[in-house]
């Protein structure tokens, strides 16, 4: 019969009891679900997509008239440049090698047509030797599989020779650059991740368990990400940012349950109980970091773009499974591991030598005594743990330099935001060397740079092939200073719509094509509309980028505010105070502005941007959402991890101090350890090829970076110096109404029944 006072085991209790019990089946089920899930993707492939749809917006407006009224201009259209390296493209010899290779190009089933550069269709600079043909697809290049995009390309690239240059350009160019682009940085990453794990565990078995665990996640998400490529719109970085987030927490999660367990361990704890314990401490923390990660992932949902949906859900994927690992995966590996999960040669040394199978004679490993020495040293450095109490000390001793210095630093940082300029970057800042950025330049050589982005005017005519009123708007153009050149008007075969493309003086990224745009918009387009009856859209490159900021923008302000606000109700649960819900939030918008400033610096002010290999530009309008809702989940996981071991303390103590103290003390080890592998995983993606993930990768690194360092090293312990016994106010009436969330188990597991 149980006692009274024997309490219910928690359910983080008896999860961790099952999987200890059933270790084989655990990881042979995570083992199977990986399969399968790769099987199943495998089958039915990736549905990417590399454009975006922006409803309500006028570039939108203007795509979809093209497409109702022009069905031939529904599929994508590439570029193959050419450039004769001596002579001329219209060389009897060079000009037969370009027809040749473009036959190739028409007779692929992917292809509709192809306009040669010596069609009237097509493009040749004025001195000859720059020519531009158009390969006009039957469908949506992201309706189609690499390998056949890839074929095209290859067939273009057969004139290809030493006095005739051929580059490749446009939306399936980049489908099949950013396919190919498989830079180290997973790998490196993951190594990093491994020597960190190896330095802080000292025990190569305790490091692979948190790489294992993360890997079979990881491993089951991009499955996942495959089938919600087919439900919701998915774009073809997402897997790669899901990868990202998802090693950097996942190791981390992994790493404070194994942390946990080895410091039960050491207390003298039995160590089924310790697992156990594991779970019910860490695994809680864990738990509560993740919900404020995917809380603030999936606030994206709020924006109504349609291309963040498979972002949001990929990314949430990935971190719901890596919590997922380290509460199931994770205790059944320890268990597994036995006494070997302190060290393999540790374990040999107490039983007296290696014994090979079957035989009953141990061998001694030679460095025994010196292997005993430094682990003595090693644990006498975990239980002392006074540097870090000496740290919270000194800060604790002067807290407002320390907010000073703080602030300085971190505003300092986040200045270059002030001049953000939101956008798109285009093929011209693609990786050096590759056949896209290749192509954008020559095009801006042999034709100026604004044919990089030209203007599309759309024009629903008043009457059925009102070719005067369409006349009267090529005349317009014709005569603005702002474009040097403007296409004759095309009418659809039903009579309703006219097209005209108009290339300003100024490249796609330059900030006169933007003002060009707004004044376009704002003053020529309704004067046109009055005198023709017509209804005018502005879509293209540049009209699309500056909608799309302008969507983004506008939801901003809903979004910060749901994620902060639910991230903040958390809080307030489980830490019942009111400050410190509000003190997180303020300095998780330090870390995410200094940041912010960071990735501005670099790659829009071109400041390092030599040693990544990219050209400057604007930040893409989407980097600056996904970084905040990444970033203030991912310092939502130190607040947590710091502020519950500083909560656990008040509650024993009611001396803010010292418990200030106590929790530096108990975390900063950890803590630098979970963010040094963060750095490093994120910064590792920097290596790879594409634009895109390089911003994700050295905005997340910098933002753990400023956030472990400075805000969780001085800021916090300087500001709850300050704030004392007040940060732990709340209104009586509040504590009776709010419910309770423990982080922390109100009493020890119970024992196993008899």
């Amino acid at each position: 019969m149980t006692s009274p006072t024997t309490r219910t085991p928690s359910r983080f209790v008896r999860l961790a009891r099952a999987c200890n019990a059933h270790r084989w089946r655990t990881f042979f089920a995570w083992l199977v679900a990986l399969i399968a899930l790769q099987a199943i993707a495998a089958a039915v492939g990736t549905k990417q997509i590399s454009s975006f749809r922006l409803p309500g917006t006028e570039s939108q407006r203007a795509y979809d008239l093209l497409s109702q009224h022009f069905p031939a201009a529904k599929g994508d259209t590439d570029q193959v440049v050419f450039r004769a390296r001596s002579g001329k493209l219209a060389d009897p010899a060079t000009k037969a090698r370009i027809q040749r290779a473009l036959q190739r190009v028409a007779g692929d089933k992917l292809v509709g047509s192809v306009d040669s550069p010596f069609s009237p269709r097509g493009q040749i600079s004025r001195d000859g030797r720059i020519g531009v043909a158009n390969i006009n697809y039957r469908q949506s290049t992201n309706d189609s599989k690499v390998g056949p995009l890839e074929k095209v390309e290859n067939e273009a690239f057969t004139a290809r020779s030493p006095s005739l240059e051929v580059e490749h350009g446009g939306p399936g160019a980049e489908i099949v650059r950013f396919s190919n682009s498989n830079g180290p940085s997973e790998g490196v990453g993951v190594l990093a991740a491994a020597i960190v794990l190896l330095f802080t565990f000292g025990s190569l078995v305790a490091a692979g368990v948190p790489l294992i665990a993360t890997m079979l996640a990881l491993g089951s998400t991009l499955g996942v990400i495959t089938l919600i490529s087919h439900v919701v719109d998915t774009p073809d970085f997402a897997a790669q940012l899901a990868t990202l987030i998802g090693l950097g927490v996942g190791i981390d999660y992994a790493l404070f349950v194994v942390t946990r367990f080895r410091a039960e361990v050491r207390a003298g704890m039995d160590r089924d109980r310790a697992i156990e314990l594991a779970l019910d401490t860490a695994g809680r923390t864990v738990t509560f970091a993740a919900i404020t990660v995917v809380i603030a992932l999936l606030g994206l949902l709020l924006l109504g773009l349609s291309f963040m949906h498979g972002v949001a859900l990929g990314a949430a994927t990935a971190v719901l499974a890596t919590l997922f690992a380290a509460l199931t995966i994770v205790p059944a590996m320890i268990g597994g591991s036995g006494q070997f999960f302190d060290g393999v040669l540790r374990e040999f040394d107490v039983r007296g030598g290696f014994r090979f199978w079957r035989t009953k004679r141990r061998i001694g490993i030679p460095g025994r005594a010196f292997r005993a020495r430094r682990a003595v040293k090693r644990e006498q450095r975990r239980d002392d743990g006074a540097g870090w109490r000496r740290w919270s000390h000194a800060v604790q001793a002067r807290p407002w330099l320390a907010i000073g210095l703080s602030l300085v630093i971190l505003l300092g940082l986040a200045l270059p935001v002030l001049h953000l300029r939101l956008g798109s970057s285009d093929a011209g800042v693609d990786q050096p060397g590759t056949t896209t950025r290749n192509a954008y330049h020559l095009i801006a050589q042999g034709f100026g740079p604004g044919t990089n982005g030209s203007f599309l005017f759309v024009s629903e005519l008043d009457r059925a092939n009102d070719k005067e009123a369409a006349a009267k708007i090529d005349a317009a153009l014709k005569s603005d200073n702002d474009f040097t050149f403007v296409t004759p008007p095309a009418i659809s075969p039903d009579g309703k719509v006219a097209t005209i493309t108009a290339y300003p003086r100024t490249g796609p990224q330059d900030a006169k094509t933007t003002d060009t745009l707004n004044r376009v918009r704002d003053q020529l387009v309704p004067q046109l509309e009055r005198d023709t009856r017509s209804r005018i859209e502005v879509g293209g490159f540049t009209a699309s980028n500056e909608d799309f900021s302008n969507v983004v923008a506008g939801k901003l302000p809903l979004f910060v505010g749901v994620v902060v606000l639910l991230s903040a109700l958390l809080l307030l649960a489980v830490f019942r105070s009111v400050v410190i819900p509000v003190k997180a939030a303020l300095m998780n918008l330090l870390s995410i502005g200094a940041a912010l400033g960071f990735v501005t610096l670099i790659f829009q002010d071109g400041h390092g941007a030599g040693l990544l290999g990219i050209g400057t530009g604007p930040i893409e309008s989407f980097v600056p959402v996904l970084m905040f809702a990444i970033v203030f989940g991912l310092s939502m996981d130190y607040e947590v991890f710091l502020i519950s071991r500083v909560h656990e303390a008040w509650e024993k103590t009611h001396d803010a101090h010292r418990s200030v103290a106590d929790g530096i003390q108990t975390t900063g080890r950890v803590i630098t350890a979970a963010a040094s592998i963060m750095v490093l995983v994120f910064g590792s993606f920097a290596l790879g090829d594409d634009r895109v993930i390089k911003e994700f990768g050295i905005g997340l690194a910098s933002a753990v970076f400023f956030d472990a360092l400075i805000i969780r090293c001085l800021l916090v312990p300087a500001v709850m110096e300050i704030l004392g016994r007040r940060a732990w106010w709340m209104p009586a009436w509040m504590e009776r109404r709010l419910p309770r969330l423990a982080i922390e188990p109100e009493a020890k597991p119970a024992p196993e029944p008899a």
